[in-house]
């Protein structure tokens, strides 16, 4: 990374999120839900801990904020018992109806807003669970997130239980949809567009709209949700997992993170250490990588998968009509980007017409080229054919698909995720202020990387923002985690992968070799690394050494 992007798992979920860059897709409302089934046990007996009981299910001293001793303030949020009912809000919910077919429950944990003031605001975050089926050889509770930040995994159970295959009837698979995200309490902060991963165009103009841009997300945001902005952050989201670990009566709690999912793990470790079994971390970002400029430094595996992506539009010229080489299809970006930055395209017809222009189409090139399969290169492929007939003039109609990668981009239709994903990054880690240090790196990168310099050192709404509360969270316990990494991933760079193994040495990393893909672990079809993944959640027992699959 420096960029996270969102799993999304349903069929028809993902063909909207491969190009919705990283950035979050939910629902906002929070879920009524049902109470419990008659006799339903919410909490395992003999869970209850001392002070000295370093397995408990409370927090203990290791999390600097918010702590507290046995019968403390946080008691409340531990001890409670959850009302398990239906997924399905209303009568026309299509997730939680399929959730609910599927045998999920879902119910919502009440956490605090402020940690360090547990008795005050409190808020909602909404959980789902499919419950293990071979309960004599149970193992526990796996918890769930599809990284963003700003991801769902509400939704995700039943996907993961079948990626898991055989041991996944011994977990009780737990989605949750993060603070502020999907079903959990919404935050909203009105927006225009629905994220802002944008870049700086050709030249200076360009960029001049994107610091106008970036500063005005910014104020609109402190001006509509100033008082829980403080408390978006990843420390918080943690400090939640470990509140849902309580309320589940689990001692310790397993753990699946893709993407962001991975830093959200890692800090989960380094807050709580003895709190976690088994963990995975798919795609993962070392916690030094993490931070506002969260796609610097990928441009090279951006411009690397690009150019495969182009080999491959090449050899199907007859179908798309892109170019017959590798350098004919760039150089039909190149004349698009060359076109849209003299006048933005137009895509579509009324009463849905959009204006694409050049601090538009990197993105979009960016969200097709983290999947190397043939599925999302013919949809990059479809993509940048319809805007290369709108550098001509012609009549360029998108796909639905395409389609609904317009309006996520260019309109505020999914305002309340663009939303929360900033909120978290801006809350995490302090940003560089200054515009022109932007523009310099910008600059300083155009000759070489002319379409992805512009996008991956480009300023956002985090120079704007209020400084973070906290300090951004370090690595200094180890952790015996098993890491899955793609050699040529262009989000969480394998560089970065392989930065987090060395700083956790009792971990072990699975390499998935050749492959141009972002997260890989039941989701790109490698037999091999999923068998790998499986037997460690079946037997806690990591490899003796590192590992490598091929794509």
């Amino acid at each position: 990374m420096r960029y996270a992007e969102k799993i999304t798992h349903s069929p028809a979920a993902r063909a909207t999120a491969a190009a919705l860059l990283a950035l979050a897709l939910g629902l906002t409302a929070s879920p009524a839900l049902a109470a419990p089934p008659t006799g339903e046990a919410t909490k395992t007996p003999g869970t209850h801990p001392t002070a000295t009981d370093t397995t408990s299910t409370r927090p203990t001293a290791t999390d600097t904020a918010g702590t507290q001793t046995a019968g403390g303030p946080l008691d409340r949020y531990y001890n409670q018992r959850l009302a398990w009912g239906s997924c399905r809000e209303s009568p026309d919910d299509t997730v939680g109806g399929d959730l609910d077919k599927a045998g999920v429950q879902c119910a919502d944990v009440t956490v605090p807003l402020d940690y360090a003031a547990p008795r005050g605001r409190t808020i909602t975050v909404a959980i789902s669970r499919l419950k293990a089926t071979d309960t004599r050889h149970r193992i526990g509770a796996i918890l769930l997130n599809n990284g963003g930040p700003g991801g769902t995994a509400l939704e995700s159970p039943p996907h993961i239980r079948e990626a898991m295959k055989e041991v996944g009837s011994r977990y009780d698979i737990i989605g949750f949809d993060p603070r502020f995200v999907g079903r959990s309490t919404p935050l909203d902060c009105g927006w225009p567009v629905s994220f802002t991963w944008f870049s700086a165009g050709a030249g200076r103009a360009g960029f001049d709209r994107q610091v106008a841009l970036s500063k005005g997300l910014a104020e609109k945001c402190r001006a509509t949700n100033a008082s829980v902005l403080p408390h978006v952050t990843t420390r918080n989201t943690a400090r939640d997992m470990d509140v849902i670990r309580g309320a589940l009566g689990e001692r310790k709690i397993s753990y699946l993170g893709y993407s962001y999912g991975t830093y959200l793990g890692t800090v989960y470790t380094q807050m709580f250490p003895g709190r976690y079994d088994r963990m995975v971390l798919d795609g993962a970002v070392a916690p030094g990588d993490y931070g506002p400029r969260l796609l610097k430094g990928t441009v090279g595996e951006n411009d690397r998968a690009l150019a495969a992506w182009a080999a491959w539009a090449a050899d199907r010229h007859a179908a798309y009509g892109l170019g017959r080489t590798r350098a004919a299809v760039l150089a039909t970006i190149d004349r698009v980007m060359a076109r849209a930055a003299r006048a933005p395209l137009t895509i579509g017809t009324a009463p849905e017409v959009f204006r694409v222009d050049d601090t538009h189409i990197p993105m979009f090139l960016f969200m097709g080229i983290a999947d190397d399969t043939d599925r999302s290169r013919a949809s990059l492929a479809e993509q940048v054919s319809v805007l290369a007939e709108a550098a001509k003039g012609r009549p360029a109609t998108p796909s639905p698909e395409f389609k609904e990668v317009l309006r996520f981009a260019l309109s505020g239709a999914d305002s309340p995720s663009g939303s929360a994903q900033m909120a978290i990054i801006c809350g995490d880690v302090p940003a560089q202020r200054d515009p022109e240090l932007y523009w310099r790196d910008i600059e300083r990168t155009r000759a070489a990387h002319p379409v992805f310099g512009p996008l991956t050192e480009n300023i956002g709404p985090c120079s704007f923002w209020n400084a973070p509360r906290e300090n951004p969270t370090r690595v200094r316990h180890d952790a015996p985690a098993l890491i899955v990494a793609a050699t040529g991933d262009p989000r969480t760079t394998y560089r970065s992968s392989v930065t987090l193994h060395d700083q956790l040495p009792s971990s072990r990393l699975l390499t998935l070799k050749g492959a141009n893909r972002h997260a890989v672990y039941g989701e790109y079809g490698n037999a091999c690394v999923d068998t790998k993944v499986n037997r460690y959640l079946a037997t806690g027992r990591l490899p003796s050494k590192d590992e490598v699959c091929v794509k």
